[in-house]
């Protein structure tokens, strides 16, 4: 019988999706399973490629799956040999590169749990995620193991030239040996705190459901040139960008270090991918470099996620690549629930719609009693799961034709540029300051990302307001959390609204910033 992966209508997606044909998919069952495995061994033949990275610098990188299963393999007997359990957390803070790949599957083949850690955060933001996770050791880069020097808690391993000399005396080969509901990752959202949800622990079975995202959100098929620019930190690049396409053999694209638009073009265009999945911000950062129409690209589908976007780039991105711009929308607890389903023939996509649900999942959006809205009527979007609604905390509607649309966070979380920021953070870090007696943080209106950061601060006695203090504010909050978690707008107010209970009143803020917003339109 053909794979799911074989067909590519909406109409024979809805006709013949079952969770068990998933399964299909893979080597591995209901009992044993293990992700290294899926996606990496089973496709170590020689000559196929599993990942190309586009460096930051200019240099490109090409990965085998053979050359991957042998790193893995020797990373995991180095796990063995160091007394790294199965179950033992290990926490990897590299950019994509061999090390990071061969010590993501690496622990994972070992039944040891990988935790990924965004390469940016600061002693901070790394202490937070260290505690919450415990892992035995930490894989990362020799810069980065003097400035978490005194972290405390777990083993800081520098992932240089000498590590990997010293990986290649083990063994190239490991039989893994994990349950399909063994712990496999830890999944920290953008902007994890104590105020924020733990780790979202996933077991090496979520490799399987990711596939509803891989062939419905992203329209992953055999033949793909996939690539994702999204850190692996987080979930986008991490599930989507990494293990979705490799668990199909499909080839991956990935980028590693700080991004810029028109490296990813040049990546695009040689690298001949077909398939690019990236955030809203990704897209209106090509679109600004003005220069598009200058690289040749064979992109025949494309799709976002984390953030609406806005019609101006999509518009954009549609006309300048020839094809339909495709909404991806989850959550990193629920997975992906809404698409529009890339390179489906049968499929019409609506211009700024999610689209409609996946197969085999229930979406409504409702009122706050739980009864279903009628079309065009605002509500939270909610999901269908073990017989019970699960709330997004996400605002929508769906119109008569059963497309949904997103309005906005229903709480104070702030998502910008793709990454999903607690204002509570933000502000907890900016008290850390002297000249910062009371703060409250909120997401404003950008073009460029969506959202970007507003702290309205209370100034201590004895400073002196100016641009040098914002600088220094900045600057502080990006050394102790992450260099994209910090204010980009900074105001100064001699008091901060409050509920009657003594609370920061941010919805007061949000609104009064709205109204600014809108005075000036109409000046």
């Amino acid at each position: 019988m053909t794979k799911l992966t074989g067909y590519t209508s909406y109409a024979d997606a809805q006709r013949l999706f079952t969770t068990a044909r998933l399964w299909e998919l893979f080597d591995g069952n209901r009992d044993r399973l293990n992700i290294g495995h899926e996606c990496v061994d089973r496709h170590a033949t020689p000559g196929r490629v599993a990942l190309r990275i586009a460096h930051a610098g200019g240099q490109d990188e090409t990965i085998g799956f053979v050359e991957l299963a042998a790193w893995s393999s020797r990373f995991a007997h180095w796990l063995a040999a160091e007394g790294v359990n199965p179950g033992d957390r290990v926490a990897i803070m590299l950019e994509p590169s061999l090390a990071f790949y061969a010590a993501l599957f690496g622990a994972m083949k070992r039944g040891a749990i990988a935790v990924p850690m965004f390469t940016l955060f600061g002693a901070d933001g790394v202490r937070l995620r260290t505690q919450d996770c415990t892992p035995t050791l930490l894989l990362t880069t020799p810069e980065k193991t003097k400035a978490l020097a005194g972290l405390g808690g777990p083993r800081i391993v520098a992932a240089d030239a000498a590590f990997m000399a010293g990986l290649a005396a083990f063994a190239d080969r490991y039989e893994p040996q994990t349950a399909a509901t063994d712990l496999a990752i830890y999944q920290y959202t953008s902007g994890t705190t104590r105020e924020m949800p733990d780790a979202i622990r996933h077991t090496h079975r979520a490799v399987v459901v990711v596939m509803n995202a891989a062939l419905y959100g992203t329209g992953l098929r055999p033949g793909d040139r996939f690539f994702c620019p999204s850190s692996p930190a987080w979930g986008h690049g991490l599930w989507h960008g990494t293990l979705a396409p490799l668990a199909l053999g499909i080839e991956t694209g990935a980028y590693a270090g700080r991004f810029d638009a028109e490296r990813l073009l040049k990546a695009l265009q040689d690298y001949g991918s077909t398939n690019l999945s990236a955030a809203a911000t990704h897209y209106r950062m090509m679109k600004n470099t003005g220069r598009i129409s200058d690289f040749r690209t064979a992109l025949r589908k494309l799709s976002f996620t984390g953030e609406p976007i806005d019609q101006e780039t999509s518009l954009f991105i549609q006309d300048a690549f020839s094809t339909s711009l495709c909404s991806m929308y989850g959550t990193t607890e629920i997975g992906v629930v809404l698409a529009n389903y890339p390179g489906a023939p049968d499929f019409t996509v609506k211009e700024g719609s999610l689209g409609w649900p996946v197969p085999g999942v229930e979406v409504e959006v409702q009122r706050p009693d739980g009864s279903r809205c009628e079309p065009d009527e605002l509500g939270e979007i909610k999901v269908r799961r073990h017989d019970a609604w699960f709330p997004t905390k996400d605002r929508g509607r769906v119109d008569a034709d059963g497309y949904f649309y997103h309005a906005g966070r229903a709480d104070d979380v702030i998502i910008s540029a793709g990454w999903t920021m607690s204002a509570v953070e933000i502000e907890n870090a900016l008290l850390g300051h002297p000249a910062v007696e009371a703060v409250a943080v909120i997401g404003v209106p950008d073009a460029l990302r969506g959202l970007v950061v507003k702290a309205f601060v209370v100034p201590a006695s004895g400073y002196a307001t100016d641009d040098s203090l914002v600088a220094e504010i900045q600057t502080f909050v990006r050394n102790r959390l992450s260099q994209h978690e910090y204010p980009r707008l900074v105001t100064f107010v001699p008091d901060l609204p409050r509920t009657p209970a003594g609370k920061i009143n941010r919805k007061a803020l949000r609104d009064q910033e709205a109204n600014s917003i809108e005075q000036q339109e109409k000046a």
